[in-house]
């Protein structure tokens, strides 16, 4: 009687069983989870405020204020994703009527001036073309300008492959009676951040890239200058607390150097194929995450295609500003080894043979 009500069917689909391919994963991000970290989220559920899960939590502190190099006590994951972060930070320094300067040379720039708009604060934009990094006379000038109350500056643009020299910067928004928030989604564990010395008030980052967690926590860290009861997801705590717990036994500077040279050997490679890398300083290019244009003549859709259904590989191409004009090569946490350097390499050599140049 009862299933004679039904008129939707079971789907068939879910009646099999769940099958996945194996990839490799050199995109901007997620980026592959080691097994001791899948290990980790397979366990049992443990109660969001058990004992053993407070624990567990204070283990995520430590392993934050040890990547991050600061000593915060408002240190700690949000459940969400980088994004969720990235809304947490700005809703709690912003109130409407707030006036904030955004640093825009990409994608995650744009979004956050998105964010504090709809806030109702007073959104000023500090404005640099793609592949293009803010020097300190670009800031102070400004600070100088529109006096805001909040600083925001992307540290690893993932969107172009920039890495925004941080030094500096604090001392100049305080001056300045401004603090200082910066996006590290794409540069944790990859490059060099000393929060506490580099004088940052708001800090925020993701767990699916260098630290190989799946996406749905999120590390952020506020210091004194500035100021942040629900049901914590146990599981993706675990996963966070191993890939914490591997970074500390790799150690920060062992970890920047790893990709320091991967992305040396990445970038070598790639100019060796007469490709042109997008961002021309070396010093300016995001260790993580490497972009490269898209050859005259190509589609850069069809060359990430070619990588993914002949050699099970994932590479992005552009996104915002960069979008069709960069393909985005990320090398983070495990996925970044030369074995893989080169493995993509001759992935992306035989993909130029093969693909077929646009005909516009």
């Amino acid at each position: 009687m009862t299933s004679s009500l039904l008129h939707i069917p079971p789907p068939q689909r879910l009646l099999q069983p769940l099958a996945l391919p194996e990839r490799l994963m050199l995109g901007p991000g997620p980026s592959n989870v080691p097994p001791r970290i899948l290990a980790a989220s397979g366990r049992q559920l443990l109660g969001h405020m058990h004992p053993e899960m407070l624990q567990v939590m204070d283990e995520i502190k430590a392993g934050i204020q040890y990547a991050f190099q600061t000593q915060n006590q408002l240190t700690l994951a949000i459940s969400g994703t980088g994004h969720c972060a990235m809304e947490a930070a700005l809703l709690n320094l912003l109130e409407q009527g707030d006036t904030v300067l955004v640093a825009i040379n990409g994608i995650w720039g744009q979004r956050a001036a998105e964010i504090a708009r709809r806030l109702g604060a007073n959104v000023h934009e500090l404005l640099k073309p793609p592949g293009d990094y803010f020097a300190l006379q670009d800031i102070e000038e400004g600070l100088a300008q529109h006096k805001p109350s909040v600083l925001f500056i992307t540290h690893g643009e993932s969107s172009t492959g920039v890495l925004q020299p941080l030094e500096g910067l604090g001392n100049l928004c305080h001056r300045y009676g401004c603090l200082l928030l910066v996006d590290a989604v794409a540069s944790l564990g990859g490059a060099p951040i000393f929060m506490d010395q580099q004088e940052i008030d708001v800090l925020y980052s993701g767990s699916q890239k260098v630290l190989n967690v799946p996406p749905g926590s999120a590390p952020i860290s506020f210091s004194q200058r500035a100021w942040y009861h629900h049901t914590a997801p146990t599981n993706s705590f675990f996963s966070l607390r191993e890939g914490l717990s591997m970074l500390a036994e790799l150690g920060l500077e062992s970890s920047w150097e790893r990709h320091r040279a991967s992305c040396a050997q990445l970038c070598q490679g790639l100019r060796d194929m007469g490709l042109e890398l997008f961002v021309k300083e070396e010093k300016a290019r995001l260790p993580t995450i490497t972009t490269v244009r898209v050859p005259e003549g190509y589609d850069c859709k069809e060359i990430t295609a070619f990588l993914m259904d002949n050699h099970g590989i994932e590479i992005a191409g552009g996104l915002g500003p960069s979008a069709g004009k960069v393909l985005r090569i990320g090398l983070m946490g495990c996925n970044s080894t030369s074995e893989n350097v080169t493995r993509v390499l001759r992935a992306l050599r035989e993909a130029l043979r093969h693909c077929p140049r646009c005909r516009l």
